[in-house]
């Protein structure tokens, strides 16, 4: 399949050369109120070969501030997403079965609720390696992937996934609706917050629809953020930090209107929330009102709920510190599995090295072999844990920790215990 160009611009309102201020991604405003800053840090996403470990990491500042206008979290400086969505991006969706599982039961949910079938079209933007898509094709429901990293687009393309290799925004969905792909269903998981120009990524999502198309977009949920300091999933490629509020006002800019809102487990606590086009057919859920209920008494509508969450992070680091330094200074050795972005976030935040963890398993043949950005800490794969032993294993993507402690339950034979940073200590 040919594939539309690689191309998205870069929102006006970002931080300019010169400029004294950023200004906010969503409405434009000045921005002025910080909600956390994590110093500086090299991309999540940049795992270093081995034979490249003595080069030093590129590092960008790593702060997200809070607009006063439309309460869109935000970070303040964005690195231009063509350096963190290129050729070898290592993000592979299919290696997380629990995620596997609840891409079948949304699958399931939206054929029956939506009617689709033989004559739909759905397209997923950022449909990574066909991990979804594929489950609708089984259904005999014709699917088309957008996505801009070739690297795990390809890999899709391999399961008999049609799917373009491009950035999605208005350029995008004009191309695509050109040649009569306009869609039934457009699905986005957890790709909203990957988006720097998020209005020009609303406005091509209007674009694309049917008249009475259904959008449902999935995001980590930011009152579950700062309720579980999961500043784990503050990093580059994560340009903003989304709740019901701020995304309604996004949308309605560009003629879209949420009709429904779910609330799921997924990446520590998500929404999924269902959009059309603002005279479309579909009435408004009770659940949509008593989510903009949930926040506001929650203080996401003004400066009170974002307050004191750099404080609470810096419990989390100073506990994580003292019990690598305690296990160190025992003469206790410490792994970690699953090489997940968050886990960089964390170890860079927190100055962690190969000094406190000697390796991170992974399931990813793309990371293994490789290196952390930052920390410098190997990637091998799983069965290192077997074959070290190590007393502790630090689980980094604590969301997926039982599917996690279930795989490796071979190490409680040795004595092995689980370790687990956030929210907050705990050692089982």
């Amino acid at each position: 399949m040919e594939n539309l160009e690689l191309s998205g611009r870069m929102p006006d309102p970002s931080l300019r050369p010169g400029m004294s201020e950023p200004h906010c991604l969503g409405c434009g405003a000045p921005l002025t109120r910080t909600w956390v800053d994590l110093g500086v840090s090299p991309l999540a996403n940049s795992y270093v070969a081995a034979d490249e470990a003595g080069r030093p990491d590129a590092v960008y500042p790593l702060r997200a501030m809070v607009c006063d206008r439309c309460l869109l979290v935000q970070l303040d400086q964005l690195v231009p997403r063509e350096a963190i969505f290129n050729s070898g991006y290592a993000y592979f969706s299919s290696y997380s079965d629990s995620w596997l599982a609840h891409c079948r039961r949304y699958v399931a949910d939206v054929v029956d609720r939506f009617h689709l079938g033989p004559s739909s079209q759905v397209v997923e933007i950022a449909s990574n390696d066909g991990y979804l898509l594929q489950y609708f094709a089984q259904r005999g429901i014709p699917v088309l992937g957008v996505e801009p990293s070739a690297s795990v687009a390809q890999a899709a393309q391999a399961k008999g996934i049609p799917t373009e290799i491009a950035f999605f925004g208005e350029a995008t969905a004009r191309a695509l609706s050109a040649r009569g792909d306009t869609a039934d269903l457009i699905a986005a998981k957890n790709v909203l917050a990957h988006v720097p120009d998020i209005n020009d990524f609303a406005k091509g999502v209007a674009m694309l629809l049917k008249p009475e198309g259904v959008f449902t977009v999935e995001f980590p949920h930011l009152l579950n953020t700062i309720r579980g300091v999961q500043f784990d999933t503050i990093y580059h490629e994560h340009f903003t930090y989304l709740s019901l509020l701020a995304v309604e006002r996004v949308f309605e800019r560009q003629g879209l209107r949420v009709f429904d809102v779910q609330e799921t487990q997924t990446h520590g606590g998500s929404l999924r929330v269902f959009a059309c086009l603002g005279d479309a057919a579909f009435e408004a859920t009770p659940a949509v009102a008593a989510m903009r209920r949930t926040e506001a008494a929650a203080g996401l509508g003004g400066p009170s709920g974002y307050a004191g969450f750099e404080t609470r992070i810096r419990r989390v680091r100073d506990d994580l510190l003292a019990f690598l330094d305690g296990a160190r200074r025992a003469g206790a050795s410490v792994a970690a599995y699953g090489a997940a972005a968050k886990g960089n976030t964390l170890f860079n935040y927190c100055g962690v090295t190969s000094r406190d963890i000697a390796f991170v398993a992974d399931r990813s043949a793309a990371k293994q072999g490789k290196l952390l950005p930052g920390s410098r800490i190997p990637i091998l794969a799983p069965e290192a844990i077997d074959a070290a032993r190590p007393d502790f294993v630090l689980i980094v993507p604590w969301n997926l920790s039982d599917e996690i402690e279930a795989h490796l339950a071979s190490i409680r034979a040795w004595g092995g215990r689980f370790v687990t940073a956030i929210p907050e200590l705990r050692v089982e």
